[in-house]
């Protein structure tokens, strides 16, 4: 089978895919699956093709991006792609200055901790990341009726980067600038909210389905925090993108507390981690909103009766919601056994499909 062949009770058109059916709320012939994280790390196939290529050059290699993020669709014949990228790569094509080290994660080599350092992120233009476009045209043309969801890191979590200088635990200096200086704070996730929303709406003109914007670290934040200091710039990226009619994700960790401003910033899905049970979770996001989640991803480390047990109770938490894609509550943990989440897939499929 070929990645531009649809797999079994899956149409050509995205459009009428399960997944993309979920997202809109409408009846869906078996709970659509996919997994944040799917395009590599847990696959041997995926470190094969990444030896001896940094991270942010395997972003901008069309046909590497192209090869990663059908992958997963091969082998766990799971219901939409993700596009293969990182959130620092819009950021890494304006001239910022940074790096992701193995076993770190993204560097920034001069951290933006003042209004000089404001001036030196200039609006993204489409050409910066053209290998964006022709990966994303490559990829709708193999993946056939199989939709792709565009990736992009929201202003809060790559605000979070840029002025810690990297990864943190406590986010004091973020969170010192968002307190200290607040007109600097609001300025800064103004100008990356631009940045973002030019990033996926280049994905979305070139062919991408849908959208998620990863708020990776909003868990950090209080409710009262996020609305008054984060949730505008978020609103701004999902505005920016509405007229497009594409499903919008939005997905955070550790965000049960703030779960019903991430359903106001004006997405149409709202993925919950595995902290909040999903029938909580839908009931905290409000009226009008599909849900996304929400198992454990140290889950698939056990046998495969538990992991069915688990997946079962998701299921169960998220009958009689309007719209629910299955997911993990995180990201794919790197040594999960691929065969572990194929298996995951084949029984979600099984369990909902219409008639069982």
């Amino acid at each position: 089978m070929s990645a531009n062949d649809p797999l079994p009770g899956k149409p050509n058109d995205p459009h009428d895919s399960a997944f993309l059916r979920a997202c809109r709320r409408e009846p869906v012939p078996h709970t659509p699956v996919w997994f944040m994280r799917q395009a590599g790390r847990s696959l041997p196939e995926y470190r094969k093709v990444r030896q001896g290529i940094a991270m942010l050059d395997s972003c901008m290699r069309p046909e590497l991006v192209t090869e990663i993020t059908l992958q997963p669709v091969r082998r766990h014949g799971v219901d939409a792609a993700v596009y293969f990228s990182d959130i620092v790569v819009p950021l890494k094509a304006i001239g910022v200055d940074l790096d992701i080290k193995p076993g770190v994660g993204p560097v920034v080599e001069e951290p933006v901790r003042t209004r000089a350092d404001l001036e030196r992120l200039r609006p993204l233009e489409p050409g910066d990341v053209a290998y964006v476009t022709e990966a994303v045209r490559l990829l709708t043309r193999e993946l056939g009726g199989t939709p792709l969801i565009g990736f992009a890191g929201a202003p809060f979590t790559l605000a979070s980067y840029l002025v810690e200088g990297g990864p943190s635990r406590n986010h004091e200096r973020t969170k010192a600038l968002m307190y200290g200086d607040p007109e600097l704070w609001a300025a800064l996730l103004d100008r990356l909210a631009v940045i973002t929303s030019t990033f996926l709406r280049v994905q979305i003109e070139a062919g991408a389905s849908a959208v998620q914007l990863f708020d990776s670290w909003a868990g950090a934040l209080s409710e009262a925090d996020y609305r008054r200091s984060v949730m505008p710039a978020s609103a701004k990226v999902f505005e920016s993108v509405a007229h497009y009619g594409v499903p919008r994700i939005h997905f955070g960790v550790g965000t049960g507390e703030l779960l019903g401003a991430m359903g106001e910033a004006g997405a149409d899905v709202v993925g919950a981690d595995w902290r909040v049970p999903l029938d909580e979770a839908a009931r905290r996001i409000g009226p009008g909103k599909a849900v996304q989640g929400n198992l454990d991803p140290a889950v698939l480390f056990a046998p495969r009766e538990a992991v069915e047990v688990q997946a079962r109770r998701v299921l169960d938490a998220a009958r009689g919601l309007e719209g629910h894609v299955f997911n993990l509550g995180h990201g794919v943990l790197p040594e999960t056994d691929p065969d572990a989440l194929t298996r995951l897939v084949g029984y979600v499929h099984e369990e909902t499909a219409s008639g069982s």
